[in-house]
């Protein structure tokens, strides 16, 4: 029997918790965190959820594992169609996608992510790019966050590079208040900006104001833990609630869904040796 689960496990339950039934859902590529976490929440709390996968843009795919790569033909398979991805982009524009998850090297009180430059106002690093991200974040009606690198150990000089930081240098993908302080529903767009933040070391929501407040954190971590990593205070809940380990057949599922373990290549190796009974 079942008795206990990974972090990467507790992380990915944490991540469905936030994708409501009866929604159109879409992840981008890359994450297998992210993958599992919509193929657990259509096969279980979520099964009117619409699921558009991140590379093939198939809709409702149901692969028989994960791939090493979200490119991988396999996790089309049983889809009912694929879309184009000028369609895609139409149906953010026209307020039908209800869900997108995003990250970036960069995370901002207000939910804004950076993953096009390090380094403000000089450029010291240029990153890869959006990918799309800037319209998506404007049009979706909620958007679900994620890091594994919310921990931000010193560096040899006793330094840390936040991930979670107090303003993004470049921002790529919208939260909601630009840099100089300006709402984004002031701006025009159709979205609601980011609503979860999840991270290996809590989980965080959006205020009235849009800033980012910590509600919950893991078992194994402590507040002090939470703020001393990152570069910027964050509110507080009412009350910090304890993040709940998934059922144990969730934890199954997620077994079954990924006999390959691809999604530990997304976790550090100090978070792959957490782990959190079930009951």
């Amino acid at each position: 029997m079942t008795t206990s689960c990974t972090f990467g496990e507790m992380m990915i339950a944490a991540l469905t918790r936030t994708i409501a039934d009866g929604t159109l859902v879409f992840h981008g590529f890359g994450s297998p965190l992210i993958q599992l976490a919509m193929h657990v929440a259509k096969r279980t709390h979520a099964p009117r959820m619409i699921l558009v996968a991140g590379a093939t843009y198939g809709v409702d795919p149901e692969p028989p594992f994960l791939a090493p790569t979200s490119n991988d033909w396999v996790m089309d398979r049983g889809a009912s169609s694929s879309l184009g991805i000028e369609e895609l982009f139409d149906l953010a524009a026209a307020g039908r996608m209800g869900r997108m998850f995003l990250s970036g090297l960069q995370i901002d009180r207000w939910g804004n992510c950076n993953v096009t430059a390090l380094g403000y106002p000089n450029i010291k690093l240029k990153l890869p790019g959006g990918g799309g991200g800037c319209n998506l974040s404007c049009d979706a009606a909620h958007i679900t966050l994620w890091t594994t690198a919310h921990r931000s150990p010193k560096d040899a000089k006793g330094q840390r590079r936040f991930r979670l930081v107090e303003d993004c240098d470049f921002i790529t993908n919208l939260g909601h208040r630009t840099r100089d302080g300006q709402p984004a529903k002031e701006l025009g767009h159709r979205g609601g900006g980011p609503q979860w933040l999840v991270t290996e070391l809590g989980l965080f929501d959006f205020d009235a104001d849009g800033h980012a407040r910590l509600t919950a954190v893991y078992r194994d971590t402590s507040l002090d833990e939470v703020l001393e990593n990152m570069g910027f205070t964050p509110r507080l809940a009412a009350k910090v609630e304890t993040i709940p380990a998934p059922e144990r057949s969730v934890v199954e599922l997620i077994r079954r869904l990924d006999p390959l373990k691809v999604h530990e290549k997304e976790i550090r190796a100090e978070d792959l040796r957490r782990e959190f009974a079930i009951t």
